[in-house]
């Protein structure tokens, strides 16, 4: 990238960078240093019209969480119950992030963590009984 002049970035975070859960130390550890190496390599590598970001992923609708994704089941229901969009995400859901900071649009954008979560970290969230 510094041959050509430039490029782009773009690592895979997590609402793990952010803040803990119960029973996932070690991912969180590693998102939380994904967190701090993105936002390192950003100011190491500017200069070399580098830019350096991540997309921190929410809870989202895949094989792996499909087992919990069922009504009823304590951890969905806290999923939709948490997250202002009341959803779990869809895979299509990152496409736009993964399009902007691979575009000449977030050329000025470096260090950024960009979090598409349906808004879970932007509140502690609302009791399952509000609607």
């Amino acid at each position: 990238m510094i041959e050509r002049g430039g490029g782009k970035i773009i690592n895979i975070c997590s609402m793990m960078s952010e803040l803990g859960r119960d029973s996932v130390s070690a991912y969180a550890a590693a998102k939380g240093g994904l967190k701090m190496l993105t936002k390192n390599m950003a100011t190491e590598w500017a200069k070399f019209n580098i830019q350096t970001n991540g997309i921190g992923p929410g809870y989202f609708a895949t094989s792996q969480t499909a087992p919990i994704r069922v009504d009823g089941h304590p951890f969905n229901d806290f999923i939709i119950s948490r997250t202002p969009a009341a959803r779990w995400g869809e895979p299509d859901d990152l496409a736009g992030a993964a399009i902007f900071l691979a575009s000449k649009a977030s050329d000025f954008v470096n260090g950024h963590i960009l979090y598409v979560d349906g808004g879970i970290l932007a509140t502690i969230g609302k009791p399952s009984n509000e609607n």
